[in-house]
């Protein structure tokens, strides 16, 4: 019999040389009879630590673990009739296929005949031919099967895995993948699945469960999860290729139409203005993150529009040919949105290994190479006619663009991966603004601008972060035999229904909570 498992406030604190560390924080969570639930989150976020919760390998430090509505803190592990199947197979290796599949019956009465069950078994998986085998003549997804079955077996209330597919290669992977689907509905087990895969979690469950930093970030179905993301971390690691993430800021003059505003470019939106693109005005002059997946723009001349499609430029930077499509990565002057708690952190104690902003032999070569112009005379540092040569230790490669500017017709200049904002020449000011930076102006705003102040130039030697100079990529989605080269300068265009709008504190603010996308089943 399948069996509800629930978690009530649940939190799990261990102890550090430095106070305490919450690996998990106050989750709560409803796992229906027969449901299959995917825990999703980076390396590090606490999913594996609950589902040692649940299994009872772990005691909460706070809250309940339910198995079929009753208090289950204090049950031992091994009374709980729940199976977990590793990322590490867990075989014994004096043993065979068998011996292993059998070897938990066998604990339970070691006087009955296991034969039916383990032979039961084995066709289900159909590994009937590998039941005499030990499990070095067994190849990775041989090996998993048998894990499998050695949790099949013993007829769990529920299963419990732990990223049972990530040691095997990606065609494997996709393998197996499609039968623990079929074999978990064949069953109607209940199933709680840890990995840090989104294709897995989008491709399996029933229900995915966002985590970071020990905390649930978002719970639904993967259309859900994917087409209405609760806040910027969970749209950000949701999807392939991840959505394309800017900063921007929000422009509404007087008599004049609303636009989003990337620095180079200005992004119109069309009206009248929508009851999710009217909540904006909220946000008008702050700092906003704007994000778009990559089937939400396309590559078309404006004359192509349709209704509720705005126009955006670019230039072609990488071509990514996938076979049955090509993804083309496209600078279009913005920023990039960071996001933090994406990869893993760095445990508390763990050295960190930097030379300055770049860590390893970038970080160093970088570092000597600021530390060589500090010292060069002025006419060594390239330096123009205008006065615009390149600073101490700054990357000289960097192409000046506006977008604006440019004709409607003819050659792109390809930026080769970094773009200086003829606007924003300093890659340390925030999110541009509305007002454009004077080019005679070396600094100076015109008047009523709501720009911070300037920062300080950097001293001789420093070393600037590249990261904060590269300028963000756009990834679309193109037919596979599509003619788009490098360089080519081309025209997108954003489909504003699938438009999405994080807030400074990643919230999202469009699509509003109340105006959700038709989501079709």
């Amino acid at each position: 019999m399948t069996r509800a498992i629930s978690l009530r406030e649940v939190s799990k604190v261990y102890p550090a040389n430095r106070g305490r560390i919450a690996a998990v924080e106050r989750v709560t969570l409803d796992i229906a009879p027969g449901e299959f639930v995917v825990l999703l989150g980076p390396s590090g976020c606490g999913k594996s630590t609950v589902l040692r919760l649940i299994a009872g390998l772990e005691q909460p430090t706070g809250g309940e673990v339910l198995l079929d509505g009753e208090y289950a803190n204090d049950i031992p592990p091994g009374q709980r009739r729940l199976a977990m199947v590793f990322q590490h197979y867990a075989l014994y290796p004096t043993m065979t296929s068998r011996g292993n599949i059998e070897f938990p019956l066998r604990m339970e009465d070691p006087h009955m005949d296991h034969r039916g069950p383990v032979a039961d078994t084995a066709r289900i998986l159909g590994i009937e031919d590998l039941l005499d085998r030990y499990p070095g003549q067994l190849s990775g997804g041989e090996r998993q099967r048998v894990a499998m079955g050695r949790a099949i077996v013993r007829r769990p209330s529920a299963f419990l895995m732990d990223e049972p597919l990530s040691n095997l290669d990606a065609k494997l992977r996709n393998r197996l993948r499609a039968e623990i689907a079929a074999l978990t509905r064949h069953l109607g087990v209940t199933t709680v699945y840890v990995t840090h895969d989104q294709s897995e979690a989008m491709s399996l469950g029933d229900r995915v469960v966002v985590m970071r930093d020990g905390q649930v970030q978002q719970t639904g179905s993967a259309r859900e999860v994917y087409r209405y993301p609760e806040n910027l971390f969970v749209a950000a690691f949701v999807g392939t290729p991840r959505i394309n993430l800017f900063r921007a800021r929000v422009l509404a003059p007087m008599g004049g139409r609303m636009a989003l505003d990337f620095g180079t470019q200005r992004m119109l939106l069309p009206e009248p203005l929508s009851a999710d693109h009217q909540l904006l005005r909220v946000q008008l002059g702050r700092d906003i993150t704007v994000g778009l997946r990559s089937e939400a723009v396309r590559i078309a001349s404006p004359q192509e529009a349709r209704p509720g499609e705005a126009l955006l430029r670019g230039a072609v930077e990488h071509v990514e040919f996938q076979g049955h499509e090509s993804l083309v990565h496209v600078a279009i002057g913005a920023r990039p949105a960071e996001v933090a708690g994406l990869e893993a952190a760095r445990r508390p104690g763990q050295a960190e290994r930097t030379a300055g902003p770049l860590g390893g032999r970038l970080g160093r070569l970088l570092g000597r190479s600021g530390r060589a112009a500090a010292h060069r005379e002025p006419h060594d540092r390239g330096h123009g006619p205008g006065g615009g040569g390149g600073r101490a230790g700054t990357i000289s490669a960097v192409t000046t663009l506006d977008f604006d500017d440019l004709p409607e017709e003819g050659p792109f200049p390809h930026t080769g991966g970094y773009v200086q904002h003829e606007r924003y020449p300093d890659a340390r000011h925030r999110a541009p603004g509305p007002e454009p930076r004077s080019r005679a102006g070396h600094g100076r705003r015109s008047a009523g601008a709501e720009h911070p102040a300037d920062p300080p130039a950097a001293g001789p030697g420093a070393v600037p972060d590249p990261a904060a100079r590269m300028a963000a990529s756009l990834v679309v989605r193109t037919e596979a035999d599509s003619r788009i080269h490098v360089g080519q300068r081309v025209p997108l265009l954003v489909d504003l229904a699938q438009l999405y709008v994080f807030d400074a504190d990643g919230a999202r603010i469009c699509p509003a909570a109340s105006h959700p996308p038709a989501l079709e089943r």
